[in-house]
């Protein structure tokens, strides 16, 4: 049987891998340029991470469906464990990355531009790593489990907390007040010509749990 929060959880996972790769090809491609990314873009980009990810979908995981699995056996409970270490760290992970972008786009125009770039694009390359495992371990580990253990109210209580859920990457019609977000994404990437990245958000690509893939 299938269950409409199993396949909401993972269209969300492969929205965040292509908006993670998205970032990762444009910070790359200018850096291989010398030219200034798009800041606005980065900006709402982040933006998304934070509203979508670690605002929405990983505490529903952390309220709904982790503790649903708990006891199953010492091994599960220890990797329950440190997935909710990385959504306790999201928060100030994501304000980190913000504030290094605003410290790369103020000092930009002055001698300290490349060494801002270069902190910036370490800490997002940290961050991306982090999260792509992160959600290796959730499809490999918890959700496979998810599927044999869990209860018909454990599945009601998920299924009708994703389904509010309306990410329009993840293939979703998006509430009035996100839409010029998810418009301005869409424009800047086509404005910035790298039609790889643009691919990579429009979820032609399927995810990836490396940066280097």
């Amino acid at each position: 049987m299938t269950h409409a929060s199993l396949t909401i959880i993972r269209r969300e996972h492969r929205a965040l891998s292509a908006m993670l790769r998205t970032i990762s090809l444009l910070l790359a491609e200018h850096k291989r340029r010398s030219t200034l990314p798009d800041f606005d873009a980065l900006h709402a980009m982040l933006f998304y991470v934070d509203e979508f990810h670690e605002k929405l979908h990983h505490p529903k995981e952390s309220r709904l469906l982790f503790p649903s699995l708990r006891g199953h056996d010492a091994s599960t409970d220890a990797v329950l464990d440190r997935l909710e270490r990385d959504h306790a760290r999201g928060d100030q992970s994501i304000r980190d990355l913000e504030h290094e972008l605003v410290g790369f786009q103020m000092m930009s125009d002055t001698d300290q531009c490349d060494a801002r770039r270069e902190k910036f694009e370490t800490s997002m390359r940290q961050y991306v790593d982090r999260c792509l495992e992160h959600m290796h371990i959730e499809e490999t580990e918890v959700l496979p489990l998810a599927e044999k253990a869990l209860t018909a109210h454990d599945w009601a209580a998920l299924d009708a907390a994703f389904l509010a859920n309306r990410d329009a990457f993840a293939g979703f019609e998006a509430d009035e007040v996100y839409r010029p977000l998810f418009r301005k994404i869409l424009g800047s990437l086509r404005i910035s010509g790298v039609g790889s990245a643009l691919e990579a958000l429009a979820g032609a690509a399927q995810p990836k749990y490396s940066s280097e893939q």
